[in-house]
């Protein structure tokens, strides 16, 4: 199974989003799952890739061109795919990746896994998107998308798709028994 990732290029204000980064990185190569990312050494990006393949994990990052010429990059990558822009790298980690998750992190971190979630909804795909929902970080988007729900704006099969989890068995569990529901607009 290979997993995008998507996450902050910050670390955070608590230690507990690095401390969880780290260990669902390594329980990702003890069970030999693979890691696409963004591509970047900062933040929890670097925390992800760097646990993963400390533990003897595989992780390839796809990154822009313009974000590999102001030395973002990580240098010691199983494979970096280098793109033209974020559109290009979105598209293909999502052709690489068999499942989605959102670790803590900020606007671009929502914005891939709502891409993901909402091909996922128009039957691009049948992959199943995540949040890891450490110290609870996401509640408030999930509240969010439960007033989309009550407000009549997003179906509630739409919002089951979501799998909301906080443990690294649990996330893996879920992916594993992850049954698509119909497409939208069928």
């Amino acid at each position: 199974m290979r997993v995008a990732v998507y996450c902050g290029s910050a670390s955070g204000a608590d230690p507990v989003f690095m401390n969880a980064t780290q260990a669902l990185g390594q329980y990702f190569a003890e069970q030999g799952i693979e890691v696409v990312y963004g591509g970047g050494h900062v933040g929890l990006m670097g925390k992800i890739a760097d646990s993963v393949l400390a533990a003897g994990g595989r992780v390839s990052g796809v990154m822009p061109e313009s974000l590999v010429k102001r030395e973002i990059a990580h240098s010691h990558l199983t494979s970096l795919t280098v793109v033209n822009n974020m559109h290009e790298r979105k598209a293909q980690m999502a052709d690489m990746a068999d499942a989605f998750v959102a670790l803590p992190g900020g606007a671009g971190t929502l914005e891939e896994i709502f891409e993901a979630w909402t091909w996922a909804q128009l039957g691009h795909h049948t992959k199943p998107c995540a949040f890891y929902n450490v110290q609870g970080f996401y509640d408030p988007l999930f509240a969010m998308i439960d007033n989309m729900v009550q407000q009549g704006f997003l179906k509630d099969e739409y919002r089951q798709m979501l799998i909301r989890v906080d443990e690294p068995d649990a996330l893996v569990k879920a992916f594993r028994d992850y049954q698509a529901p119909d497409e939208k607009w069928r």
